[in-house]
C-alpha cells in the first residue's frame, strides 16, 4: 500500500493544436494557447492566470475567455511550470512562488506590450497580486475572480465574517472533506517525503494522476450546487502544488506597496465562494481603486456555473 505505485482511473491530458511553447531563461518550458483578437486590436492583451497551484489551462478556460477576442483582445493562457503542457522540475524544490513570479514577469517581457491586463482565478489571483506590487508600470487592470489570500497569509482573517448585505453563503461540500475522502497512505507518504526531503517518492505521471482524481472531489467544493456535474479534465501538477504551497511562507510581505497603487481592479466572488471573506476584505482595503461584484449562486467556479455572467462582468470593466 505505501511502496507499490497506485494506478488511478482518470482522464488524462489530451493534446491542442493551438499550443506552443515558450523556453524561458528560468529553466521553465511553458506551454501556451493565444487567442488572437479580432481588428482592430486592442493595445493591452490580456493573460489568464490559472488556479492551483499546479493547475493546467482547461478547454473551458479556452472557451469562455474566447469571447473576449471579439472585442479585439489577444488572450493568452499559459500553464504554469509543473503543471498542463508545461515541462516537470527534477528538483521538486524549484517550485515556488517566486519561481512563478519570474516565469510571469519573463512571459510579459517576451509578449511586449506596453501595458496588460491580468485575469488571476483563485492561486493566480495571488500571482498576479505578487506581480503588480513590483511591476505596476506594466498593468493596465486587474480582475481577481475567487481570489486566495494576499501573501504572506494572515489567517486571522478567516474569522473576519462577511456583511449580511452580501448574503454571502458557505459552500455545501468543503476542501476538507474532498481531501480525506481522495487521500490515501501512499498519497499521504509521497505529501510527507517531498515536502520534508524534496524526494519524489512517486512519479511525475502516478502523482499528477492522483491530483486529477483528487480534484474530482476538490471541485464539488467550487460549486454553488454539488449536483451538477464539472467534467474533469486532466494536467494537474501534484508537486507543483504541493511545494508551492510549501513556499507560500517564504514570500516577503508587501501589502504597503499595494496601498499606493491606483490600478483598477475589479474583485469577483461568487456567492458560494469557498474562499474565506476576510481575504478578499483585504483585497478591498488595500485597493484604493477596486470594486466588488458578487455572482449570486455561483461557487469558487464563476465561470463554471455562470459563464455569461462571468465574461459580461469581466466585459464591461475592461471597456470602461
Amino acid at each position: 500500500m505505501v511502496f507499490l505505485p497506485r494506478n488511478y482511473d482518470v482522464p488524462q491530458m489530451q493534446g491542442r493544436k493551438s499550443t506552443k511553447f515558450w523556453d524561458l531563461s528560468t529553466g521553465s518550458r511553458v506551454a501556451y494557447t493565444l487567442i488572437s483578437g479580432k481588428e482592430p486590436k486592442k493595445n493591452h492583451p490580456i493573460i489568464y492566470l490559472h488556479g492551483g497551484p499546479g493547475g493546467p489551462i482547461y478547454n473551458s478556460n479556452i472557451t469562455s475567455l474566447s469571447a473576449l477576442a471579439a472585442d479585439g483582445y489577444d488572450i493568452y493562457l499559459y500553464d504554469q511550470i509543473g503543471g498542463g503542457h508545461s515541462n516537470r522540475l527534477d528538483n521538486i524544490s524549484e517550485y515556488t512562488v517566486d519561481r512563478h513570479k519570474s516565469d510571469l514577469t519573463e512571459i510579459v517581457n517576451i509578449i511586449g506590450a506596453e501595458k496588460i491586463i491580468i485575469i488571476g482565478q483563485s492561486w493566480g489571483a495571488m500571482l498576479a497580486n505578487l506581480f503588480v506590487v513590483e511591476n505596476p508600470e506594466k498593468v493596465e487592470r486587474i480582475i481577481f475572480t475567487g481570489p486566495g489570500p494576499i501573501l504572506p497569509i494572515k489567517k486571522e482573517l478567516a474569522n473576519i465574517s462577511s456583511p449580511d448585505s452580501l448574503n454571502l453563503r458557505e459552500p455545501l461540500y468543503s476542501n476538507r472533506q474532498g481531501n480525506e475522502k481522495a487521500r490515501n497512505i501512499r498519497s499521504m507518504l509521497t505529501q510527507k517525503c517531498a515536502t520534508m526531503f524534496g524526494y519524489k517518492l512517486a512519479s511525475d505521471k502516478e502523482a499528477d494522476d492522483f491530483a486529477t482524481y483528487l480534484n474530482t472531489e476538490l471541485n464539488k467544493s467550487t460549486l454553488s450546487d454539488t449536483l451538477m456535474t464539472r467534467k474533469v479534465e486532466g494536467g494537474a501538477g501534484y508537486y507543483a502544488q504541493i511545494m508551492t504551497v510549501k513556499s507560500f511562507k517564504d514570500v516577503k510581505d508587501q501589502r504597503l506597496k499595494i496601498k499606493n497603487l491606483n490600478i483598477p481592479v475589479l474583485i469577483m466572488k461568487g456567492q458560494y465562494d469557498n474562499q474565506k471573506w476576510g481575504y478578499t476584505q483585504e483585497y478591498l482595503e488595500l485597493y484604493s481603486n477596486s470594486k466588488l461584484v458578487v455572482i449570486p449562486n455561483a461557487g469558487h467556479a464563476i465561470a463554471v456555473e455562470k459563464p455569461d455572467q462571468y465574461i459580461k462582468t469581466i466585459r464591461d470593466f475592461i471597456n470602461q
